[in-house]
């Protein structure tokens, strides 16, 4: 099966919120298996950006009077044509990314999940709530939800669909507008997400997606919308975190990690080998949720190091439009540098590699070994800091209390599997861990996958959640409306100030024997 045609490519390109695109100068898009031209995508400027978010205060002013039920049906005509179009989808995130044909599958389908769980969920979410009011009978309270009224996406290029739409779907609903910054090395992705929404009724100018370098659209992106959700490394989103800061607008950002594993004596080696190879290599790795620090009992450590580095040599790599490939490439020449580096830092510096530890040029330009190190020290570079590729190492710990704090010795607070003899036993270590989804007996997709549960990190990866109640509320106003009823509260008239001073606090001290109260 080939990349998507030139038409394909041409087709989205009209969807672009450029003018005059075609005068523009463009950025080439690589397909990342063989470096070969792809096209071209026009380069975006603060202006186009400006006038986006523009077109879209317009369009969004029409669309939160829409009834959510209203809003909600065009999310479920959007899931149905993601599932009728997974294979063209599948098609563009393996051109773009080089990812393999699994990983891709893992975007459509987040896609439909969370489209299905906002579209069946946001009328509840966003109905008017009614809370006890400041004094029984005489007050009557209601929280209502206001939409908040642009909200800019900056997405990154490792999951270019789910990260791009998924974090807008809950915002619509919500009632904002959106304009996207796709990252420039996976712009189509987004626009062929974005291409099916359009079918399914969304306005046009209430989504708008504007290519373009991350200092020139995404800062226009903060300085001229309500809210921004990035996803992307720990340094920019501070940096962004600092530029909506001084605007005192909504931020929200899912950021790096450096996440850990922690296998206990008891626990089914062979089953988590299987899912460490999911946990540690999926996407090549370039996963911000992916496992990179495995802690394994002393007890157990040689057996599961045996057992984890015969499966990671089995891994199969290639550059395949079809399934049954489990590992593909990585997307840029930066990310070969960047494990290449920690491989051979840690080499030097005394590291044994159980498997893996060199590219692949052979299969293709970006391909690099799935890589398993033991004996990583401190001072190695892959240590603590995130190398976002195919790389973990293994560090034999003397009981759980070690792996637990070894595992939480780090700024970073993203994601965690935990894997024991007993289910009870893995909940009880999961609960002991500063992150922010952990996972028992799976690597990361059940939280992940879990829509109806916050996910984020804690320290430095992230603030802020996408998915359940906060992943759709954070794109809202809360209001409370209080209403007076039968008597106003500075007391009934001709009665004595100081009768109702002395009357009040007695009502007040009642109020704890009413239920709720």
């Amino acid at each position: 099966m080939p990349a998507p045609s030139a038409s394909t490519f041409s087709r989205l390109a009209d969807l672009i919120a450029i003018p005059d695109a075609e005068s523009r100068p463009t950025k080439t898009i690589t397909e990342v298996f063989t470096g070969k031209e792809l096209a071209t995508i026009p380069v975006g400027t603060a202006a186009d950006a400006t006038a986006a978010i523009a077109r879209a205060r317009a369009a969004q002013a029409a669309w939160a009077k829409r009834p959510v039920s209203e809003r909600a049906e065009i999310f479920h005509r959007y899931r149905d044509l993601v599932l009728a179009h997974r294979g063209e989808l599948m098609d563009m995130a393996q051109a773009e990314t080089g990812k393999s044909r699994a990983a891709a599958l893992e975007e459509v389908l987040d896609i439909a999940m969370t489209s299905r769980h906002y579209a069946r969920t946001a009328a509840k979410l966003l109905a008017p709530k009614k809370v006890t009011g400041m004094l029984p009978v005489l007050t009557k309270t209601r929280v209502r939800y206001q939409p908040k009224g642009i909200v800019g996406i900056i997405s990154p290029w490792n999951y270019p669909m789910t990260l791009a739409v998924s974090d807008a779907i809950p915002a619509l609903l919500a009632g904002n507008g959106v304009v996207l910054k796709p990252d420039s090395q996976t712009p189509y992705c987004a626009l062929a997400c974005v291409e099916l929404l359009y079918k399914a009724g969304l306005p046009r100018d209430l989504f708008a997606v504007v290519p373009g370098p991350g200092s020139v659209v995404g800062t226009a992106l903060v300085e001229n919308t309500e809210y921004v959700m990035f996803t992307g490394s720990t340094a920019t989103g501070q940096l962004l975190a600092e530029q909506a800061g001084r605007r005192l607008i909504g931020f929200s950002a899912e950021l790096g990690g450096k996440n850990a594993m922690i296998v206990a004596k008891g626990a089914n080696l062979r089953e988590v080998s299987d899912a460490a190879v999911r946990a540690c290599f999926s996407n090549s790795g370039q996963l911000c949720i992916s496992i990179e620090r495995i802690y394994v009992e002393k007890s157990i450590a040689t057996e599961f190091t045996e057992k984890f580095g015969q499966r990671v040599r089995n891994m199969t790599l290639g550059a395949d439009y079809e399934f049954g490939v489990e590992m593909g490439s990585l997307i840029s020449e930066d990310q070969i540098k960047t494990v290449s580096a920690h491989v051979d830092d840690a080499k030097v510096k005394g590291a044994t590699v159980i498997a893996g530890g060199k590219a692949r040029p052979d299969i293709g330009p970006l391909f690099y070994e799935p890589t398993l190190l033991a004996n990583v020290t401190e001072d190695m570079e892959c240590a603590a800091t995130e190398t976002f590729g195919p790389l973990v190492s293994i560090y034999p710990v003397t009981d759980v209390d070690e792996a637990i704090e070894k595992a939480n010795d780090t700024e970073y607070g993203l994601n965690a599997s935990v894997w024991a003899k007993t289910k009870a036993q893995g909940e009880a270590i999961a609960a002991r861990l500063h992150s922010g989804t952990v996972n028992v007996d799976e690597g990361y997709a059940p939280t992940w996958g879990t829509t109806g549960a916050p996910m984020g990190g804690m320290g430095v990866s992230g603030m802020g959640r996408r998915h359940g109640s906060e992943g759709l509320l954070k794109y809202t106003e809360s209001q409370t409306i209080a209403t007076t009823r039968l008597l106003n509260l500075g007391g009934p008239r001709g009665l004595p100030p100081k009768l109702w001073a002395k009357i009040m606090p007695p009502f007040v001290k009642a109020l704890k024997y009413i239920p709720g109260r």
